[in-house]
């Protein structure tokens, strides 16, 4: 397509990156622009609407993240061909295949044997919940008043969204811009990087050890300016990794630094996805920063996917924002939801059922752990239910690990770093550059047999090694 048959399907009125990507997105989005169609050149269309090549680029860049277009090199810019499946292309890298397998270790989910029954608390909840009103509270104020007490800091405002991903979706959307730059964990949970994909955001990549996000890689990463700065403090997905207090003091000290110096304006959003699973202690940002911080602790690993409830903790403008634009939308997370949740965190079973899968998680983790670096693999220790294993060939792994009827999840879509560099450290550990994500809480029988097929299908470990 050339430039005068272009510019006959879109005004162009707004000249900004932001506005160019959003006529040519409608374009997309409309089959005006047919997958497969060659765009003209950046200088060709810049030259035509009387702006830099800079401004067509970003567009361009905005289109390609958000999986619209994409680039061929010398060839040049085509509209992609399965850009009407959606932008969020490392969620669906993620999803598993349906054929069953052995033992599946891809999903990332809870083993349903450790969840809290739920039969119990629906007995106690369904004759008090109510279920009938639209004027009612968001929040269940018993709900709010227990989330309060269990805050790992002081804040000004707590609701509940439904989960971990809404919450972090919700909180984005209110202080990221197109444009904007975004500190990310390198590797990352994939949604977090599709999500700043549709914003129109530059995700920032900074490397992370076993106790999360670099404090060198941080203060490097400030230096450009980013409106927000997105991390999990403990079980990261997909590493393991948790914050200690004295890296929690580092990072904010970092961040306390860049905005004396630098004037930023900048807000860090915490996912604390596995809370009550994880064996370290409760750690945030917020106790340093308690104007800057978002904290989101989830309670799906916990308490089961499908309960669908997270809880955001932040600076009252700022979650009352969130919550006034989501009162537009679904209104509140369901008062029955709530009242089952409110009755698992006060029920002495199922809080002890908690506890148990927590231990339960932690001896997984341990034996497969110590088990995989008894046999050469160099896996740091990790929280939570996942692991990170650093392999010579990813795909080759997973082929093998299949033949074997055993399924990880490949380690591309965490890569954050995937198109550059991530900001290194002084902590940034050296390993292979290919990894696979291990779903340590799923294995219940022989963790040493099962490191055995890990290691020799990562390479660490010749066949028939034990």
């Amino acid at each position: 397509m050339d430039v005068s048959e272009l510019t006959a399907l879109a005004a162009f009125a707004d000249t900004t990156p932001r506005g160019i990507a959003a006529d040519l997105a409608r374009l997309v989005n409309s089959g005006d622009l047919e997958a497969g169609v060659r765009l003209p050149t950046v200088r060709e269309l810049a030259a035509t609407l009387g702006v830099s090549p800079a401004t067509i680029s970003q567009a361009w860049q905005a289109l390609a993240r958000a999986g619209l277009i994409e680039s061929r090199g010398r060839a040049g810019s085509f509209v992609r061909r399965d850009a009407a499946a959606g932008p969020a292309v490392r969620m669906r890298g993620m999803a598993a295949p349906d054929d069953p397998v052995r033992l599946d270790l891809s999903r990332g989910t809870p083993d349903p044997m450790l969840l809290p029954p739920l039969g119990p608390a629906l007995s106690r909840v369904s004759a008090r919940a109510d279920v009938g009103s639209y004027q009612a509270e968001p929040v269940l104020p018993a709900l709010a008043a227990v989330l309060r007490d269990s805050w790992p800091s002081e804040t000004e405002a707590i609701v509940v969204v439904d989960g971990a991903l809404d919450a972090i979706s919700r909180t984005l959307e209110q202080v990221v811009r197109f444009g904007d730059r975004v500190v990310v964990e390198h590797p990352g949970f994939p949604p977090f990087l599709d999500l700043l994909d549709l914003l129109g955001a530059e995700a920032v990549p900074v490397a992370i050890d076993e106790h999360g996000m670099s404090p060198d890689g941080l203060a490097a990463a400030l230096r450009r300016r980013p409106s927000a700065i997105l991390l999990q403090p403990r079980a990261q997905n997909p590493t393991g990794a948790s914050m200690t207090p004295s890296r929690a003091a580092a990072l904010a000290g970092a961040i306390r630094s860049a905005v004396d110096e630098h004037g930023l304006d900048l807000v860090v959003v915490e996912d604390d996805h596995s809370g009550l699973i994880s064996t370290e202690g409760d750690v945030t940002l917020g106790t340093h920063l308690p104007d800057r911080v978002v904290h989101v602790r989830s309670f799906s690993k916990s308490h089961g996917p499908d309960l669908r409830i997270a809880a955001v903790g932040g600076p009252r403008d700022l979650v009352g924002r969130i919550m006034a634009r989501r009162m537009l939308g679904p209104g509140w997370t369901s008062r029955m939801l709530q009242s089952l949740l409110l009755d698992l965190l006060t029920d002495g079973a199922a809080i002890d059922a908690v506890a148990e899968a927590r231990r339960a998680y932690y001896t997984r983790q341990r034996a497969l752990g110590d088990a995989l670096r008894a046999r050469g693999v160099p896996v740091m220790h990790a929280d939570g239910i996942n692991l990170w294993m650093p392999v010579v060939s990813e795909r080759s792994t997973l082929v093998q690990l299949a033949a074997a009827g055993i399924r990880v999840a490949g380690g591309t879509p965490f890569l954050a770093a995937a198109n550059g560099s991530p900001v290194p450290g002084a902590a940034e550990r050296a390993q292979p550059g290919e990894f696979v994500r291990v779903t340590v809480g799923a294995v219940r029988g022989d963790a040493v047999a099962v490191a055995s097929a890990l290691a020799v299908a990562g390479h660490h470990l010749a066949a028939g090694g034990y």
